[in-house]
Protein backbone atom coordinates (compact mmCIF):
# COMPACT_ATOMS: atom_id res chain seq x y z
CA UNK A 1 0.00 0.00 0.00
CA UNK A 2 2.94 2.43 0.52
CA UNK A 3 4.57 1.83 -3.02
CA UNK A 4 0.86 2.46 -4.23
CA UNK A 5 0.74 5.80 -2.12
CA UNK A 6 4.48 6.84 -3.42
CA UNK A 7 3.78 5.66 -7.31
CA UNK A 8 0.49 8.45 -6.71
CA UNK A 9 2.13 11.29 -4.89
CA UNK A 10 5.23 11.00 -7.90
CA UNK A 11 2.11 10.94 -10.68
CA UNK A 12 0.70 14.36 -9.02
CA UNK A 13 3.96 16.37 -8.75
CA UNK A 14 4.98 15.63 -12.82
CA UNK A 15 4.16 17.99 -15.01
CA UNK A 16 5.08 16.59 -18.01
CA UNK A 17 1.56 15.92 -19.52
CA UNK A 18 -0.07 19.20 -19.50
CA UNK A 19 0.51 20.46 -23.38
CA UNK A 20 -1.50 17.36 -24.13
CA UNK A 21 -4.61 17.93 -21.61
CA UNK A 22 -4.60 21.75 -22.40
CA UNK A 23 -4.88 21.00 -26.14
CA UNK A 24 -7.58 18.25 -25.31
CA UNK A 25 -9.44 20.78 -23.65
CA UNK A 26 -8.82 24.15 -25.79
CA UNK A 27 -9.08 22.17 -29.59
CA UNK A 28 -13.22 21.66 -29.19
CA UNK A 29 -13.72 25.27 -28.05
CA UNK A 30 -11.36 26.78 -30.75
CA UNK A 31 -13.14 24.60 -33.37
CA UNK A 32 -16.45 25.16 -31.98
CA UNK A 33 -15.51 29.08 -31.80
CA UNK A 34 -14.12 28.56 -35.80
CA UNK A 35 -17.33 26.87 -36.97
CA UNK A 36 -19.54 29.68 -35.20
CA UNK A 37 -17.92 32.33 -36.54
CA UNK A 38 -18.14 30.42 -40.00
CA UNK A 39 -21.48 30.18 -39.73
CA UNK A 40 -21.87 34.24 -38.70
CA UNK A 41 -20.08 35.20 -41.87
CA UNK A 42 -22.36 32.72 -43.75
CA UNK A 43 -25.83 34.01 -42.87
CA UNK A 44 -24.89 37.66 -43.05
CA UNK A 45 -23.46 36.79 -46.51
CA UNK A 46 -26.49 34.67 -47.75
CA UNK A 47 -28.79 37.70 -46.63
CA UNK A 48 -26.83 39.58 -48.44
CA UNK A 49 -26.84 37.82 -51.63
CA UNK A 50 -31.06 37.77 -51.18
CA UNK A 51 -31.07 41.55 -50.72
CA UNK A 52 -28.69 42.29 -53.97
CA UNK A 53 -31.07 40.12 -55.62
CA UNK A 54 -34.18 41.46 -54.89
CA UNK A 55 -33.01 44.84 -54.85
CA UNK A 56 -31.85 43.96 -58.70
CA UNK A 57 -35.52 42.20 -59.51
CA UNK A 58 -36.74 45.67 -58.00
CA UNK A 59 -34.28 47.11 -60.21
CA UNK A 60 -36.01 45.87 -63.45
CA UNK A 61 -39.61 46.05 -63.00
CA UNK A 62 -38.88 49.67 -62.25
CA UNK A 63 -37.47 49.77 -65.85
CA UNK A 64 -40.59 48.39 -67.38
CA UNK A 65 -42.57 50.23 -70.01
CA UNK A 66 -44.91 47.92 -71.57
CA UNK A 67 -47.44 45.68 -68.97
CA UNK A 68 -45.89 42.53 -67.40
CA UNK A 69 -47.50 39.91 -67.76
CA UNK A 70 -47.29 36.02 -66.18
CA UNK A 71 -44.26 35.04 -67.85
CA UNK A 72 -42.17 38.09 -66.64
CA UNK A 73 -43.20 37.22 -63.20
CA UNK A 74 -42.34 33.78 -63.81
CA UNK A 75 -38.59 35.12 -65.23
CA UNK A 76 -38.34 37.14 -62.27
CA UNK A 77 -38.85 34.43 -59.61
CA UNK A 78 -36.80 32.21 -61.89
CA UNK A 79 -34.11 35.09 -61.50
CA UNK A 80 -34.19 35.37 -57.93
CA UNK A 81 -33.65 31.72 -57.36
CA UNK A 82 -30.96 31.77 -59.32
CA UNK A 83 -29.10 34.81 -57.82
CA UNK A 84 -30.26 34.06 -54.78
CA UNK A 85 -28.83 30.71 -54.86
CA UNK A 86 -31.41 29.39 -52.42
CA UNK A 87 -32.14 25.95 -52.06
CA UNK A 88 -34.92 25.97 -49.33
CA UNK A 89 -38.36 27.45 -50.39
CA UNK A 90 -38.58 30.90 -51.96
CA UNK A 91 -41.21 33.29 -52.77
CA UNK A 92 -41.62 36.27 -54.63
CA UNK A 93 -44.31 39.66 -54.54
CA UNK A 94 -44.80 41.94 -56.45
CA UNK A 95 -47.13 44.83 -55.49
CA UNK A 96 -47.99 48.16 -57.49
CA UNK A 97 -49.17 50.82 -54.87
CA UNK A 98 -50.89 54.59 -55.01
CA UNK A 99 -50.55 56.99 -52.69
CA UNK A 100 -53.84 59.11 -51.78
CA UNK A 101 -53.31 61.87 -49.82
CA UNK A 102 -56.51 63.03 -49.77
CA UNK A 103 -57.36 60.33 -47.35
CA UNK A 104 -53.81 59.24 -45.80
CA UNK A 105 -53.58 55.93 -47.22
CA UNK A 106 -51.88 53.25 -50.09
CA UNK A 107 -54.14 51.58 -52.08
CA UNK A 108 -53.38 48.10 -54.19
CA UNK A 109 -53.17 48.78 -58.16
CA UNK A 110 -52.60 44.94 -58.20
CA UNK A 111 -50.29 42.34 -56.98
CA UNK A 112 -48.89 38.94 -57.54
CA UNK A 113 -46.77 36.65 -56.14
CA UNK A 114 -45.29 33.54 -56.99
CA UNK A 115 -44.64 30.76 -54.11
CA UNK A 116 -46.50 29.63 -51.29
CA UNK A 117 -47.45 33.67 -50.29
CA UNK A 118 -51.07 35.21 -51.21
CA UNK A 119 -51.22 38.30 -53.30
CA UNK A 120 -51.91 41.10 -51.07
CA UNK A 121 -55.49 43.52 -51.00
CA UNK A 122 -56.20 47.04 -50.53
CA UNK A 123 -56.79 46.25 -46.47
CA UNK A 124 -53.46 44.50 -46.04
CA UNK A 125 -51.84 48.27 -47.11
CA UNK A 126 -54.13 50.37 -45.82
CA UNK A 127 -51.65 51.36 -42.63
CA UNK A 128 -48.29 51.08 -44.66
CA UNK A 129 -47.73 54.44 -44.30
CA UNK A 130 -44.57 53.86 -41.80
CA UNK A 131 -42.90 51.19 -43.75
CA UNK A 132 -42.81 53.59 -47.51
CA UNK A 133 -41.43 56.48 -48.12
CA UNK A 134 -43.12 59.94 -47.85
CA UNK A 135 -45.09 60.60 -51.65
CA UNK A 136 -46.94 63.03 -53.24
CA UNK A 137 -50.20 62.32 -54.31
CA UNK A 138 -51.43 59.72 -56.88
CA UNK A 139 -47.71 58.64 -56.99
CA UNK A 140 -46.92 55.19 -57.71
CA UNK A 141 -44.25 52.60 -56.14
CA UNK A 142 -43.70 48.88 -57.02
CA UNK A 143 -42.77 46.58 -54.03
CA UNK A 144 -40.96 44.02 -53.96
CA UNK A 145 -40.67 41.39 -51.59
CA UNK A 146 -38.84 38.15 -51.48
CA UNK A 147 -38.82 35.05 -48.31
CA UNK A 148 -36.08 32.76 -48.46
CA UNK A 149 -35.47 29.51 -45.70
CA UNK A 150 -31.48 29.96 -44.03
CA UNK A 151 -30.23 26.66 -43.45
CA UNK A 152 -26.92 27.38 -41.34
CA UNK A 153 -24.16 24.97 -42.70
CA UNK A 154 -23.29 24.02 -38.88
CA UNK A 155 -25.88 24.03 -36.06
CA UNK A 156 -23.56 26.13 -33.56
CA UNK A 157 -26.21 28.34 -32.58
CA UNK A 158 -27.52 30.14 -35.38
CA UNK A 159 -31.34 28.07 -36.46
CA UNK A 160 -33.15 27.84 -39.51
CA UNK A 161 -34.69 31.19 -40.44
CA UNK A 162 -36.81 33.04 -43.21
CA UNK A 163 -35.28 36.15 -44.81
CA UNK A 164 -37.39 38.68 -46.27
CA UNK A 165 -36.98 41.77 -48.11
CA UNK A 166 -38.97 44.40 -48.69
CA UNK A 167 -37.80 46.94 -51.56
CA UNK A 168 -39.19 49.72 -52.97
CA UNK A 169 -38.69 51.58 -56.08
CA UNK A 170 -40.61 54.40 -58.16
CA UNK A 171 -40.87 53.81 -61.57
CA UNK A 172 -38.80 55.25 -63.94
CA UNK A 173 -39.56 55.84 -67.41
CA UNK A 174 -43.50 55.59 -67.16
CA UNK A 175 -46.04 57.25 -64.21
CA UNK A 176 -46.53 53.39 -63.45
CA UNK A 177 -45.77 50.05 -64.12
CA UNK A 178 -49.29 47.69 -65.35
CA UNK A 179 -50.05 44.31 -65.21
CA UNK A 180 -51.31 42.73 -68.20
CA UNK A 181 -52.27 45.90 -70.35
CA UNK A 182 -53.21 49.80 -68.80
CA UNK A 183 -56.67 51.15 -68.64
Amino acid sequence: MARIKTALAGFARRDDGTIALEAMIVIPVMFWAFLSVFSVFHSFRTYSINQKAAFTIGDAISRETAPLDDQYLNGAYSLFNYLSGATGDTALRVTSLVWNATENRFYRDWSKSRGPRVELSDDDVREWSTLLPVMPHNERVMLVETWADYDPPFKTGIEEQEIRNFVFTRPRFAPRVCWNQCN
